[in-house]
This record gives structure tokens, C-alpha cells and sequence, in this order.
């Protein structure tokens, strides 16, 4: 089978990730496939090590729809395991490294899993005893664990409602929940991004420098590989390594959140490296500023497109920055396939350019939280005059005339910090744990490092310490959600019907500084 062979099989309707997988490895396997900063996988060895785990996760009990969990800093292996579980007919359920160990065993209890394979760091941090009752498998280790060479997992036909994989949110002090997404969203979503690489002729050879537990990940993961391309998994992401693998891998593809593209543009020696080869770039995640997007524009080569959407789906909007630089202020327009509405407080459409909550549905939606129908529903909104589900974005924004969507604020004032969410309730309902807080309030601030951050105000009672409060409660939540800085303040600035100002708090916190 060719390549042409093979864009055929891209543009079906519906289609099966791992038998793609298996056509790439007979026509490139002298290729690359994997790699990081300690392995090398080619594509003729690919499918063998792939089929070799999920053989030993069916021979150790994995069910049909059932979830492997995956828990660590990114690497060739944790790919391998993501690969493996899809093709053994279970779902990849990669958690989130940042969260406490509560959460990873609700998580890990959530989904369902038996297995649990987990890098050396987390399994020194979290101890023995951790989910110890799981099939507990080293990730340095699965060479040694998966099937003997040759061996093969029973046959799998997806079908499409059949979970491909479980992401789990970020950013909550109870347990995350779980977004499911099925193998037919999931081919929707990257089999159309995999044949239009192919067909443009690129050489495809992606640079994943964000967690493989992150839903933002996946575009520098799973279509590169339907494409028959290369990635490279990056740990823990940091600027030289970064230029140095872009360099010398001649990376054609990558994906960075904002905060990325921030400290690459701050970087000293960024000028210093050639980064000739890269074709396209994208961004998603958290607000990108346009003053950002138009440096990068300027200087990183490439396509530059950002992707306005959710990890559980609704609308995708799209912005080609190269080919709308007046519009760097807007995240794109809906993408083919995509549907938007703006509504006001009451669930009713707004007209063109007033600003209300968004709406949106398109061809890659969740499936719906993983044991979470209430949750599911209240996340959707159905349209009284078709009964269509649509989900609630969390922003609000305004489209313009020409179709361009301009975010004005986000619902219920969520903070994006490093790409991840953050709820400020959740933050706020530990602040109120204290005995010595009388109340509290959270709020986003602008931060260099993160994009975004938390700061925190309470009202304290007596005499109580600021210090022990804001330590007490940074050690009760997950690394991406700890305060950033905490301030005493004597009482809420409210409005004249009691509403809480949190636009004045979010000045306060700027003009108080201390967050970088």
C-alpha cells in the first residue's frame, strides 16, 4: 500500500487508528516514529511493540472498553502504553501529574482501570502503597513486562461509540472529571488534519513539548502519527532544549500554549538557532495575546493557526494568524463542521456584536463525563427548537461581521494558568476551610511565567496568620492551582446590590504585585 493508498483510507468516513498504524509501519520502517532525549523508535518496530503490550494487557485482564491509567512525565514509553491500550480495545486514561494524591486516586479509581503504569518519580513520590490493589508497571520497565517478541493482542474492530480515551480536567479540588472521547471523534477530529499534511507533501516531524495527559498534546501526537510522520515527546519543556530539538530534528509541526510562545520570545539565545524547517505552528489552551501572536509571527518561520475550543468539545474556531493579522485579537472563526451561538443570561441568541455566553457544537464532541450524566447535562445547552445539544463554552465573547470571534471575559471568572484551568470557587471554598478566614475571594492576574495566575483575598478573623493560611491550603491542592500570593483585605469591594467586584480585586492584585 502507498501513500496515495493511504490518503484514501484518511478521507472514509470512519476508520481504525491502530490498522493506519500498521500500513505505516510496512511502508516506513526505516523510518522514525518516536522519539525523546533517551529513545529512538522506527516505524518498522512500532506496531511489534505496540502489539506486544496490549497482548499482556488482554492477558492481564484488560476488558474491552476498559481504561489503562498512565501516570508521569512524557516519554516514548508513556506513548507506547497510550498506543498500546487503544489497540488492545481499552481506553488510554493518561492522568494529571500536577494533582494531589487524592485526586490521582479518585481519578484512577474513576476511570475504571486495573492497570496503572507510573514512571519512577511519581511512584517515589506517591509511595508503594499508592493504588497498590492496581497492576502496578514501571514505565522504564515495560520492555521487560509487555509480551515476547511476536506476539500478537486479539484482533480489535473499533467501533465508532467505542471509547478511545478518557482526559481528565485539570484545575478542581475534588475529583477532576473525566472527558470521554470516542473513537469516531477522535478520527473526525485528526484523520482530516493527517490526510491535508499528506497532501500538501510534508514531511511530517512533530515536536509534543506539553504533557501527553493533556488534550492539547494530542494534535502533535496523533495526527503526526496517521500521517506516518515522526514526533518527538518532550519532558518537561524548557527553551534550549527546546531550539536545539527544532533544530537538529528539522521539526515541520509543533504545538505550544501561550506561555510557551512567551518565554521562547524572551529567551536570550532564541535569534541563535535555525528553525528553518518549521511549516506550521499551533496554539491553544489559554487567551493568546495578540501583541504575543504578532512577535511570533514575526519571528518564528511558518504557518502560525490557533484553535479556540474545549477539551469536551462544542465550537472550533480557527485563526490562520498569517492570513488575518487584523484580526490577532479575535480567536478565528468557526471551523467547517462547527456551529457557534451567543447567548445572554437567559438562554436567548443576542444580535451580531453583543457580547453574551457562547455555545457551540461540531463534529468532535464528548462522548460526556465518564460516570458524570449530571455533570454532562449541565454542561450542554439544548436548543428549545431542535432539542440539539450544544455545549456551553465558559466565555463570553461577541462575533463580528465578518464572522471573527472576540472573547470579552470568561464565565464564572475561570483562570487559565500554564494552559490548565483553574476554577476560583474550588480555590476559594479551601481559603474558607480555615478557621482564621472569614471569607475569601480569587481572582486571575496576568503573569509572564504562566499566562495567568491565582491570587487570593480574605477577610481574617482576629488575629490570624496570612502565612500559615496561604501554606496550608497551597498544600491541600494540585501544583497548577497553589496561590500565587495571598492579601489581607478588610472587607469584599461589592456593588450596590451586593455582587462581588472581582474586576477591582484583580487590579488590587496587579497594583500589589508579587506574583511573578
Amino acid at each position: 500500500m502507498n501513500t496515495d493508498a493511504m490518503m484514501s483510507r484518511l478521507a472514509e468516513p470512519f476508520g481504525s487508528f491502530p490498522e493506519i498504524l500498521m500500513e505505516w509501519s510496512r511502508i516506513k520502517g526505516d523510518d522514525l516514529a518516536l522519539r525523546d532525549d533517551r529513545r529512538e523508535v522506527y516505524w518498522a518496530e512500532l506496531v511489534g511493540l505496540v502489539e506486544r503490550l496490549a497482548a499482556r494487557l488482554v492477558e492481564t485482564g484488560l476488558k474491552r472498553g476498559q481504561s489503562v491509567a498512565i501516570l508521569g512525565t512524557s516519554s516514548v514509553e508513556y506513548a507506547l502504553v497510550f498506543l498500546a491500550a487503544v489497540r488492545a480495545g481499552g481506553v488510554a486514561a493518561p492522568l494529571t501529574t500536577s494533582a494531589s494524591p487524592e485526586q490521582l486516586e479518585g481519578m484512577a479509581t474513576d476511570s475504571g482501570a486495573i492497570h496503572l503504569f507510573i514512571d519512577a518519580a511519581k511512584a517515589a513520590e506517591l509511595g508503594p502503597d499508592f493504588m497498590a490493589h492496581l497492576i502496578r508497571v514501571p514505565l522504564e520497565s515495560i520492555d521487560q513486562w509487555m509480551a515476547p517478541p511476536g506476539a500478537r493482542a486479539p484482533a480489535f474492530t473499533p467501533e465508532p461509540k467505542d471509547p478511545f480515551n478518557i482526559i481528565y480536567s485539570s484545575g478542581t479540588t475534588g475529583i477532576p472529571k473525566g472527558i470521554v472521547h470516542s473513537h469516531r471523534m477522535r478520527w473526525r477530529q485528526f484523520a482530516a488534519t493527517a490526510l491535508s499534511y499528506l497532501g500538501a507533501g510534508l514531511e511530517v516531524r512533530s515536536l509534543a513539548s506539553t504533557p501527553l495527559y493533556s488534550n492539547t498534546t494530542m494534535v502533535a501526537f496523533l495526527p503526526v502519527l496517521l500521517a506516518g510522520g515522526c514526533v518527538r515527546v518532550m519532558g518537561k519543556f524548557d527553551c534550549a532544549k527546546w531550539l536545539s530539538y527544532a533544530e537538529a530534528d528539522r521539526t515541520t509541526i509543533t504545538m505550544l500554549v501561550p506561555v510557551q510562545y512567551q518565554r521562547l520570545m524572551d529567551f536570550a539565545g532564541f535569534d541563535d538557532f535555525d528553525l528553518s524547517s518549521l511549516k506550521l505552528k499551533y496554539c491553544t489552551s489559554a487567551p493568546f495575546p495578540a501583541d504575543l501572536k504578532r512577535e511570533v509571527l514575526q519571528r518564528m518561520p511558518g504557518g502560525l493557526i490557533e484553535i479556540y475550543s474545549m477539551t469536551e468539545g462544542g465550537v472550533v474556531c480557527l485563526l490562520p494568524c498569517n492570513e488575518f493579522p487584523d484580526k490577532l485579537h479575535t480567536v478565528g472563526r468557526p471551523a467547517p463542521g462547527s456551529e457557534l451561538k451567543v447567548l445572554d443570561d437567559e438562554d436567548r441568541e443576542v444580535p451580531p456584536g453583543t457580547p453574551g455566553n457562547l455555545v457551540g457544537r461540531s463534529l468532535t464532541m464528548m462522548s460526556g463525563y465518564k460516570n458524570r450524566p449530571d455533570k454532562t447535562q449541565e454542561a450542554q445547552w439544548i436548543d428549545p427548537a431542535t432539542g440539539e445539544a450544544w455545549m456551553r463554552m465558559g466565555d463570553i465573547g461577541r462575533v463580528d461581521a465578518e464572522g471573527f470571534v472576540e472573547l470579552v471575559g470568561r464565565a464564572k471568572d475561570m483562570i487559565i494558568s500554564g494552559g490548565f484551568n483553574i476554577y476560583p470557587s474550588d480555590l476559594e471554598a479551601e481559603l474558607c476551610k480555615e478557621p482564621g478566614v472569614v471569607e475569601a475571594a480569587v481572582v486571575g492576574v496576568p503573569s509572564r511565567a504562566w499566562g495567568e495566575t491565582p491570587v487570593g483575598f480574605v477577610v481574617l478573623k482576629g488575629d490570624a496568620d496570612l502565612t500559615t493560611i496561604m501554606a496550608a491550603v497551597n498544600a491541600r491542592l494540585g501544583k497548577t492551582q497553589r496561590l500565587a500570593a495571598l492579601h489581607a483585605i478588610a472587607e469584599m469591594p461589592r456593588s450596590h446590590i451586593g455582587k462581588l467586584l472581582k474586576t477591582d480585586l484583580r487590579a488590587e492584585a496587579v497594583r500589589l504585585g508579587g506574583t511573578e
